[in-house]
């Protein structure tokens, strides 16, 4: 088969060096593509967003078999539906289905709706009545922007005045765009044992009829080592998750996937693809943080080295509606994957900067803004290459990717030094 994926990122590399395992695959195309993807695939230097030359694409190439869909702004634009009404098979949910994360008031809405647990909230669309309620309840509170945000429209506000400022920041200073037209003001959950939770990312694979989690991941959202300074849209990973366990695994099936499945096939939104939940280990049980319509990224990196079935045939099964035939396997272990970002990374950065690896042996280099220039490797991107890396446990892992990250360099570059060190005690 003949497989295109969507996307340029990091999680884009890593689902391609994982299609390109399987015997089924006969060529890989990526579209945009970064310069790691150009190694594992043919890149297809047309603009996704602009549905119009896609279809243009696809049309004049009627020898790929297979679409893959995976950033969160094609999703919610509806390319799914487009390449469908092409006649063309794909793995990833329809605009109907991929409003879960396109819109967090309409997720906040359904989690209420139908029982499912999650931070107390409320949604605003007026400024002042927003600012009346921050002011009547008081801090610390989370705010998120209602739309897509490349994962950084959320705010955690210790104060009061952090929250106004944050309003503010939302609402009129448009910071994340239209995104911020509505805001979602929710309850600062409190964790079992850390403040102010412990997250955990669970990833499923779901035809909208049986629901799959995939082994459980830990991002690091902040820039700086201690989960100090800006939110991004991560900057390192590691898996499995050490708190997780068979009855935590029970719990979130029983009261948040499956619920959450069969919720949305209830308001006429069945979701095939990859359904991820973001969950928070409370005082008062499992809670949803967050949905994405798609793989995470960076969990990706460390989930899917660990996969040992074909992912491709996984794709076609969820396409098909026939996932309960196949039986998913994961390799035992750990693995763990730190984020090299551009100096000044999430807020604003160069671009440009000649990149040098050395030896990288017994680690994945996945790249995500990279770029050759002049037949050199160069920064594309805040977020530039990720060093992943397994090992027996956590430990051994992380050891693995901090030493292969002494022989990688760029001017200013920066990266987290805490990866794969929270939770370690459960």
């Amino acid at each position: 088969m003949k497989v295109l994926v969507i996307g340029g990122g990091g999680r884009e590399h890593a689902i391609l060096k994982a299609l390109a395992k399987s015997p089924k695959v006969d060529k890989l195309y990526c579209m945009k593509g970064n310069a790691g993807t150009a190694e594992t695939a043919e890149n297809v230097n047309v603009d996704f967003m602009n549905f119009d030359a896609v279809t243009e694409y696809v049309k004049a190439h009627p020898e790929i078999d297979y679409y893959v869909v995976t950033p969160d702004d094609p999703l919610a634009a509806g390319l799914v539906d487009v390449l469908e009404g092409l006649g063309k098979r794909c793995f990833g949910p329809e605009k109907k289905a991929a409003i879960i994360e396109g819109s967090k008031s309409f997720s906040k809405n359904l989690m209420k709706k139908y029982g499912i647990p999650t931070a107390a909230s409320e949604t605003f669309d007026d400024y002042d009545k927003a600012l009346s309620y921050v002011r009547s309840i008081g801090a610390p509170v989370v705010l998120k922007a209602d739309g897509l945000a490349l994962g950084k429209g959320v705010l955690l506000c210790d104060t009061e005045k952090q929250a106004e400022e944050g309003l503010k920041e939302i609402m009129l200073d448009k910071a994340f765009g239209s995104a911020g037209n509505k805001v979602v003001v929710e309850e600062y959950m409190k964790g079992l044992k850390y403040t102010p939770g412990e997250e955990v990312s669970v990833l499923a694979f779901t035809d909208g009829k049986t629901i799959v989690p995939m082994i459980t991941s830990c991002d690091h959202k902040r820039a700086y080592d201690g989960d100090k300074g800006l939110n991004t849209g991560g900057m390192g990973t590691f898996a499995p998750c050490p708190f997780w366990t068979p009855e935590l695994q029970k719990e979130v099936m029983d009261t948040i996937m499956v619920p959450t499945m069969n919720a949305m096939n209830a308001e006429g939104r069945t979701f095939k693809g990859c359904l991820y939940f973001g969950l928070m280990r409370t005082n008062k049980g499992m809670k949803v943080v967050e949905y994405n319509a798609r793989f995470g990224d960076p969990e990706t990196q460390v989930v899917l080295p660990m996969l040992k079935t074909d992912l491709l045939e996984i794709f076609e099964a969820v396409t098909d509606g026939r996932l309960a035939d196949v039986k998913i396997e994961w390799d035992d272990g750990a693995c763990v994957c730190v984020v090299l970002a551009s100096g000044g990374y999430p807020i604003s950065y160069a671009k440009g900067k000649p990149i040098t690896i050395g030896d990288t042996e017994g680690v994945d280099i996945v790249h995500a803004g990279t770029a050759m220039k002049d037949g050199k490797l160069v920064t594309n991107g805040g977020r530039v290459l990720n060093v992943v890396a397994k090992g027996r446990d956590i430990e051994e892992a992380r050891a693995k990717a901090y030493k292969a990250i002494e022989n990688i360099a760029w001017d200013n570059m920066q990266y987290r030094k805490d990866i794969g060190i929270k939770y370690r005690d459960g």
